[in-house]
């Protein structure tokens, strides 16, 4: 299967649930291009955008794993590129 080029946006208002995504970061390590967090302290949001080049069913279980955090939100952006 080929991989895709993909962006996933990462809102955090529950600051609890950064440990865990984090972890599930971790776990894909591999298939992360790069990732940039900015924590916005004035409306105590943190931002993350994350790179990837991976198979659609392994953009969609990060996204997914990560979105099912209870004050988590992920939007994912997907490239042409294969």
């Amino acid at each position: 299967m080929k991989t895709r080029v993909a962006l996933i946006g990462i809102i955090i208002e529950n600051t609890d649930a950064v440990e865990k995504i984090n972890g599930i970061l971790h776990e894909y390590r591999d298939v992360i291009i790069g990732r940039m967090g900015v924590p916005y302290r004035e409306k105590n949001v943190a931002i993350i955008s994350v790179c990837l080049d991976a198979e659609d069913d392994v953009i969609n279980a990060i996204s997914g794993k990560i979105g099912s955090l209870q004050g988590v939100t992920t939007k994912t952006v997907y490239s042409n590129v294969r």
